[in-house]
């Protein structure tokens, strides 16, 4: 059972099966001009018989005799002129049940006349209307019996079919040999090196190598080829960050501790009389208590416990001036300019860290792409209120995005927004809106500057 579920079986007996119907169709011609052969014979032998009587005007009833017993028949008629003359006569065993004329019969006649014949076991007595050869007159008609008439058909039946099994028998063999040579064992191939692949996919050495020559085959490796070495690469990327994620995971938490400390020390700061240090003091306290609660959501997110947000309402313009500061202060020598342009009277809801997070990520790529570029630039924040919607707009003049990072953008680890970057910032933002139920998009990037635009839903979160 096991071969005639394989390709090799099932075709084996297929073309077993179409050869032996294409004889089938083949047979039925082949009977029908074998008993159309047989009759024109008897009309032949009938007419060299009656050449005796054309001879002789006179022949023993014995010679007769003789002679149809060596045509076949029991009576010749030949007509030379316009009159019929019986040339040769026997007693005939039974009536006359059927007349053939040959002269005009069509293919499907005949093969309906030999179908019949075939079917009809019983002998009995026919007429044959033929055309003399040699132009011997202009017809000739014999009766006979049609016993042996289809014992030969019979014969020759069964040795057309006997031919046909062989041939059908022997072309499937060879078939079969050269599918499985051209079909099956490649494909057999392909199989065996997808179930070793699957054993460990990993390992590079097991993706297979494009080898076969036929076409289809051949895309078909080479398809394969792609996907094995996509997948293997994916599968060592993701060892790799799970990787740093435990690196990642160890260091937030030493820093953490270090930054615990830090907070201390900040206390005392903040007692100073030193006008520069209490206007500083703030600043410092905020920056380090995000640092803190970073680390704490680095850990959480190596233990896959990443709180969602923390909604609450509170003034964008306070994020956004948060932001613009601290990034005043890491502009250094470079010619940047910030602007917003948020209402005062604009407030949001939303996890009030995380936006923070978010924002300052989109604006430190963009004064990071504009420091690279050598250039002065201009980073400006919007921010407005629609119906559904607060949107939120970070615009530069930098050079735009790299066509690495379009194409996979918001994809960690495959190249970033800035040069040498790693494209892990944009990743996290784009998380962090999306656990606000909104949106962060590309709105546009090109050599005159880069646009990405926030979207939080007014409504469908609660407040917590």
């Amino acid at each position: 059972m096991g071969f005639l579920k394989s390709l090799s079986g099932r075709f084996l007996i297929l073309t077993v099966v179409f050869v032996m119907l294409a004889e089938v169709l083949i047979f039925f011609p082949s009977i029908a001009r074998f008993r159309e052969d047989f009759l024109m014979d008897r009309l032949e032998r009938a007419q060299i018989a009656s050449l005796a009587l054309l001879a002789s005007d006179e022949i023993s009833n014995e010679l007769q005799e003789e002679l149809l017993q060596n045509a076949g028949v029991f009576n010749v008629v030949l007509r030379r002129d316009e009159a019929r003359q019986l040339m040769l006569s026997a007693p005939m065993p039974s009536p006359i049940v059927n007349t053939f004329d040959l002269r005009d019969a069509t293919p499907l006649e005949l093969i309906g006349d030999a179908v019949t014949r075939l079917a009809t076991p019983e002998p009995e007595m026919i007429r044959v209307i033929g055309d003399p050869s040699q132009m011997g007159g202009l017809l000739i008609e014999i009766t006979l019996l049609t016993d042996e008439l289809r014992a030969a058909m019979v014969d020759y039946g069964l040795r057309i079919l006997f031919l046909s099994a062989m041939i059908s028998v022997v072309t499937a063999a060879l078939l079969y040999f050269a599918v499985r040579g051209f079909l099956v064992r490649p494909i057999a191939s392909v199989a065996r090196h997808m179930t070793r692949y699957a054993e460990a996919p990993e390992d590079a050495n097991r993706v297979i190598t494009p080898r076969s020559t036929t076409t289809e085959i051949r895309q078909a490796e080479e398809a394969l080829h792609k996907l094995q070495t996509q997948l293997t690469s994916s599968l060592r990327q993701r060892e790799r960050l799970a990787q740093l994620g435990g690196a990642v995971a160890k260091v937030s938490h030493d820093l953490r501790n270090i930054l615990t400390s830090a907070q201390l020390f900040t206390d005392r700061i903040e007692m100073s009389e030193d006008p520069a240090v209490k206007r500083m003091a703030p600043k410092l306290v905020n920056s380090i208590a995000r640092a803190v609660h970073l680390c704490e959501s680095t850990l959480a997110y190596g233990k896959a416990e990443e709180q969602p947000p923390t909604l609450g309402r509170f003034a964008l313009i306070d994020v956004v001036s948060d932001v613009i500061e601290s990034e005043r202060l890491a502009v250094g020598d470079a010619d940047i300019s910030f602007a917003e342009d948020v209402p005062t009277a604009l407030v949001v809801r939303a996890d009030h860290e995380q936006l923070y997070r978010v924002i300052a990520n989109l604006v430190r790529n963009a004064r990071q792409a504009i420091v690279n570029s050598g250039k002065p630039g201009e980073i400006a924040i919007s921010g407005q209120e629609t119906g559904d919607a607060w949107l939120i707009h970070v615009a530069d003049t930098g050079p735009g995005l790299p066509a690495k990072a379009r194409e996979h953008l918001f994809q960690p680890f495959h190249g970033g927004a800035t040069k040498g970057g790693t494209g892990l910032g944009l990743s996290i933002a784009a998380e962090l809106i999306r656990g606000h139920g909104g949106t962060l998009d590309l709105e546009r990037t090109d050599d005159s500057g880069t646009v990405f635009r926030i979207s939080l839903p007014r409504g469908g979160l609660k407040l917590d």
